[in-house]
């Protein structure tokens, strides 16, 4: 017995404590993002709709997050759990459409959330002309 806890991190918590990432993007173009790291979520009793509530919560009320008031955040979509494949834009994954929580009455777990999943939250109209053009661009 070495003593090594080889409990895969996503099963190290329960679904009713999870930590989740939610990447707060203000732009795609320039990638500007924030994660906001949440402790303690319950992923059988909180909604899409909740967590929306909750991040904008933080977004309106924190220090730190003054720049990123003004973006009108409308959309979730699962951006990678813990030991998944990792998509290869930095900013969001453009493939997996059926990933945008779309039900703000089901529960997180529903969607197969589980602990040290990283969600991107914003704004959907700014995803779709990304999604047309996926051009990043650099303030100069």
């Amino acid at each position: 017995m070495s003593g090594f806890d080889d409990t895969l991190t996503n099963l190290a918590r329960p679904k009713t404590s999870a930590i989740i990432t939610v990447r707060v993007i203000k732009s795609l173009e320039f990638r500007t993002e924030r994660s906001l790291v949440l402790r303690d979520i319950n992923l059988e009793t909180t909604t899409v709709g909740d967590l929306k509530g909750i991040a904008r919560n933080v977004i309106q009320t924190q220090p730190g997050w003054k720049p990123y008031r003004f973006v009108q955040f409308d959309t979730l979509k699962l951006y990678t759990k813990a030991h998944g494949a990792k998509t290869t834009n930095l900013i969001i994954n453009l493939d997996h459409d059926e990933w945008i929580l779309s039900d703000e009455s089901k529960q997180l777990s529903e969607y197969g959330l589980e602990n040290e999943t990283e969600i991107s939250f914003f704004n959907r109209e700014m995803y779709e002309k990304f999604r047309l053009d996926p051009q990043t661009r650099w303030e100069s």
